[in-house]
């Protein structure tokens, strides 16, 4: 059994009594330099964590089998911290974790914001991009940052975003006696580094003409940058419908060319992961970018044409198919991947593809739908009604059919 105990700022004072005693009783402590620094003398061995931490962890934990060991962690180690990992590594009955206060309820005492209705978004081993996805007018997001530069590369990414009005607060050193408070804007931040330790809290406000983005799925095409090869907004927006996303699901976004489908599935929740394959450099280059500017950079993004691009990959919850449906084998493949339950969403726009969604719809069943849509669009000095290009939609869910 591993004991994980969390510590604040305020190091051996802050501890509760059961915390101090699996401090003394351990033969090992585990700890950043920090943390091992905030606890008095022991006979225990002291061992700082590794970096990288997750490709060294197994063997160190290996290496004291047997011991006491008890691991340090800053606040509540169940929040954004190494409790989460071990849990991971060795399972829940593996540990006893005694939490401390984390930064989140410490940053919401300070700013009287209730903890339910606040957004946390760590940095800590993860991409500034990450934040992109929670803009929208009157959030309160609380920005975990790994160093003294976060606050002011918040700032700026929300200020690239349209969001420079928004109010900035950054607290550092939390619940220690150097505990301190700077507020200000994103647009007007300065470029000065803060304290190590720091929380920027972030109450969103929008520019004016910004246009904030919604995560339920359909945003305006205009939003992804692309060369036509894009899924557009109505019919993304019944598509993933069909898809179905729920929380901690998997998707393949097949022919995935702008990438919109799988960002649009990744921004339902931050759970939600999603794999883009396309053969197309330049198309991938622009789901990189549109997975950044959109707050979804976790997005897995497979160079190669399917099906051979789809070997070794997780078994997927749901996968579309927007291009590459008469390519031999790439229905098969991705139909015998999904897992039980997985919806399996093709789209068509030729006589030729329509024709596979037909057979396969024949033979298997599921869901077949056309769509038309028409956009009033100027005609002279008047408007009228401009169709654009028919779709099919084949959909079916496997234990459904055969």
């Amino acid at each position: 059994m591993i004991t994980v105990v969390g510590i604040g700022a305020d190091g051996w004072a802050g501890l509760a009594a059961g915390s101090r005693e699996a401090v003394a009783a351990a033969e090992v402590l585990v700890g950043s330099a920090r943390q091992l620094e905030l606890v008095p003398a022991s006979e225990a061995e002291r061992v700082p964590l590794p970096s990288p931490l997750l490709p060294a962890l197994p063997g160190l934990l290996a290496a004291h089998e047997g011991r006491k060991v008890c691991v340090l962690a800053s606040g509540d180690p169940m929040f954004f911290g190494i409790g989460s990992t071990l849990a991971r590594l060795l399972g829940a009955g593996a540990l006893r974790v005694l939490p401390h206060v984390s930064s989140l309820s410490l940053a919401c005492a300070r700013l009287g914001w209730p903890v339910e209705k606040v957004t946390a978004v760590s940095l800590l081993g993860r991409p500034l991009a990450a934040l992109a996805a929670e803009l929208r007018p009157g959030a309160r997001v609380l920005v975990l940052g790994p160093d003294g530069d976060a606050p002011a590369a918040v700032a700026g990414l929300l200020t690239a975003r349209g969001y420079g009005a928004s109010t900035l607060t950054v607290l550092s050193g939390l619940g220690s006696p150097e505990e301190a408070r700077l507020s200000g804007t994103a647009a007007t931040w300065p470029a000065t580094p803060a304290a190590a330790l720091n929380v920027t809290a972030v109450e969103c406000v929008p520019d004016p003409g910004t246009r904030p983005l919604a995560r339920v799925p359909g945003l305006p095409d205009d939003a992804f940058d692309h060369d036509g090869q894009l899924t557009k907004r109505d019919v993304r927006a019944v598509t993933l419908s069909r898809l179905a996303p729920l929380p901690g699901e998997l998707l393949w976004d097949v022919g995935a060319g702008a990438g919109s489908i799988a960002i649009e599935w990744m921004r339902t929740h931050p759970a939600c992961a999603a794999v883009a394959v396309e053969s197309h450099p330049a198309r991938c280059a622009r789901i990189r970018r549109n997975a950044d500017t959109l707050g979804v950079p976790a997005l897995r993004l497979v160079e190669g044409r399917a099906p051979g691009a789809l070997a070794g990959l997780p078994a997927p919850d749901a996968v579309f198919v927007g291009g590459g449906a008469t390519t031999p084998g790439v229905l098969e493949t991705s139909w015998a991947a999904l897992r039980p339950g997985g919806r399996l969403v093709v789209n068509a726009v030729t006589l030729e593809s329509e024709a596979t969604l037909a057979h396969w719809h024949a033979a298997h069943g599921g869901d077949l739908t056309r769509l038309s849509v028409q956009h009033a669009s100027p005609i002279g000095g008047f408007t009228g009604w401009r169709t654009s290009m028919p779709v099919t939609v084949w959909s079916a869910t496997k234990g459904d059919i055969s």
